[in-house]
């Protein structure tokens, strides 16, 4: 029975590998480092958080204070400023002290395009 595992298993193999060596080197040779898939990996685990999410998608409309996420979102003022700090830690929002007021912004346009193409994709 063993056997028939192994033969199963070679079936999926390519009978052509070696020709493919010019292929598997040229995406090789363009393959980020482990320390960036890394820290692509972490980028890409803030966007996991609902509440992370909102935040970004109220920020891609209008730059607001803690007060008026709040509101949108109907969140206590803890809730969104954990948020904030977090985002704030991975550089995906800036803020702008105007007064005793901050305002929140996304720090850059690929921000929102991620979170853009992301939403574009599960709207298929």
């Amino acid at each position: 029975m063993e056997n028939n595992n192994l033969e199963n298993n070679n079936e999926d193999l390519c009978e052509v590998f070696n020709s493919h060596a010019d292929a598997v080197n040229r995406v090789k040779e363009r393959m980020p480092s482990e320390d960036q898939y890394s820290n692509l990996s972490e980028f890409f685990k803030i966007f996991g958080n609902p509440t992370r999410l909102k935040i970004i998608s109220l920020l891609c409309v209008e730059d607001l204070c803690v007060c008026d996420l709040c509101e949108a979102l109907d969140l206590n003022q803890t809730t969104v400023s954990n948020q904030l700090r977090i985002l704030r830690a991975n550089n995906m929002v800036k803020y702008k002290k105007e007064g005793k007021m901050a305002r929140y912004s996304l720090t850059d346009l690929h921000i929102e395009m991620i979170y853009k193409v992301g939403l574009e994709h599960i709207l298929e």
